[in-house]
């Protein structure tokens, strides 16, 4: 599970910023905290805040974190290549232009019988990478210790925690664009794995993005074409919403290049209102909110079976507030969330800001200043003008919403025509 994000120096974060999982010790929904390793855990995050204030880039801040560290192995000595995969800095500062960004978390690993929570972080500046970490801390112990660390311009390399074997092939395959996790992951090195892997149970889906939302909408679940397991259990999936929608019906369409893969039609089985024949709708032209959660349907699946990340932008996009509160409670729901996922999700959706749904420390607000810096905050940790705690029995939408909390938009009556 994901304890900790850490970040900086990344699109309108100039400063450290930290998305924090780790539970407070507030009273509210305490079945539905985790206790790993010694520590307790959120299985939700929810970030609020008004248009360009930031939200989207703390999702996309631990996109790009896993990404890199899924392909980094690919950039080394090729410059074009990784030109165009190092992160965006703040822009509007020159020194922060040419200032490294950093991305670090602390976290646990699924399954894992020891209940270690690790530590992992790298920085990276137009050149490559100038400093790397990973420590670990048993479950009984009080401080974290060293796997390796790494620092390109003090020419640093402690590979200590790594096998002489192992440590003899990093050191003569690394250079400055590639992490060692990376590195490591694809020399079979079982501790770089094992942090590699927990980044692939990551999964992202930027519903902001109309390319990145159509593209997910025309992609088949797993196993969806020769599995009726999987359609079953699909088809359970979209009766928790959608009951009229009784099955599928698949038809892989011919193919004139060999070379693009099989491409299939896929439609919605309804049932007649007159006779007891079925209607066929294709899936194209269902709702924009059926198809959305077609969309999720992957994913969702797949950090509920492995215990990973789910990171969703603009969640309400689409979606009635009632099936949004649904999906969230999937997370919150320790009978159903067995393996421990997470959700974390941006949202400009007021209703599931309720104290009947979500924690205070599971509310998040970003809120962009005067010189374009964002600011990320918790609701547990917000201040009010008399320095006094947020209570949980609050009405958290009605006071966001009159601006008690910040993070609002600064309107101003919209006059097109009329005339100075």
């Amino acid at each position: 599970m994901l304890i900790q994000f850490n970040f900086k120096n990344y699109k309108s974060f100039r400063d450290e910023t930290s998305l924090d999982l780790s539970a407070t010790k507030m009273k509210e929904f305490e079945s539905s905290v985790v206790t790993i390793g010694g520590e307790k855990i959120l299985p939700v995050a929810a970030v609020y805040g008004a248009n360009a204030s930031g939200k989207s880039n703390v999702y996309s801040a631990f996109e790009f974190m896993t990404a890199y560290v899924e392909n980094s192995f690919f950039y080394g000595d090729d410059d074009k290549t990784f030109a165009d995969a190092r992160p965006t800095p703040f822009l509007f500062d020159s020194r922060a232009r040419k200032a490294e960004s950093l991305f670090e978390v602390y976290f646990t690993i699924p399954g894992e019988s020891a209940e270690k929570t690790y530590n992992y972080g790298f920085c990276i500046d137009e050149t490559g990478i100038t400093e790397e970490w990973l420590n670990t801390k048993a479950k009984s112990a009080r401080e974290f210790k060293s796997v390796f660390y790494r620092n390109t311009e003090k020419q640093e390399l402690d590979l200590r925690g790594i096998a002489k074997v192992s440590r003899d092939n990093i050191e003569v395959a690394l250079n400055r664009q590639v992490l060692i996790i990376s590195l490591g992951a694809k020399l079979k090195v079982e501790k770089c794995k094992q942090i590699r892997d927990w980044f692939l149970l990551n999964e992202f889906a930027d519903f902001g993005n109309e390319m990145t939302n159509l593209f997910l909408s025309r992609t088949l679940p797993k196993g969806f074409v020769e599995d009726e397991k999987v359609r079953e259990d699909v088809l359970k999936y979209f009766s928790s919403f959608d009951k009229q929608i009784t099955g599928f019906k698949i038809e892989e369409l011919p193919s004139k290049d060999e070379q693009e893969g099989k491409k299939y039609a896929i439609d919605a089985i309804h049932h007649m209102i007159d006779s007891d024949d079925d209607a066929k709708l294709p899936l194209h032209q269902e709702s924009a909110g059926t198809l959305k959660m077609f969309a999720m349907y992957p994913a969702l699946h797949e950090v509920l079976e492995k215990g990973g990340v789910l990171c969703i932008d603009e969640l309400n996009s689409r979606l009635h507030p009632l099936l949004v509160r649904n999906f969230i409670l999937t997370f919150l729901n320790p009978e159903i969330n067995k393996n421990h996922a997470q959700l974390i999700f941006t949202t400009h959706d007021t209703w599931q800001l309720s104290n009947q749904l979500l924690r205070r420390d599971e509310i998040w607000f970003t809120e962009k200043d005067e010189k374009g810096l964002s600011n990320l905050y918790s609701l547990a940790d917000f201040v009010d003008e008399d320095g006094s705690r947020i209570r949980k029995d609050e009405n958290y939408e009605k006071n966001y919403l009159l601006g008690k909390y910040g993070a609002i938009p600064s309107l101003e009556t919209i006059r097109l025509l009329e005339e100075e």
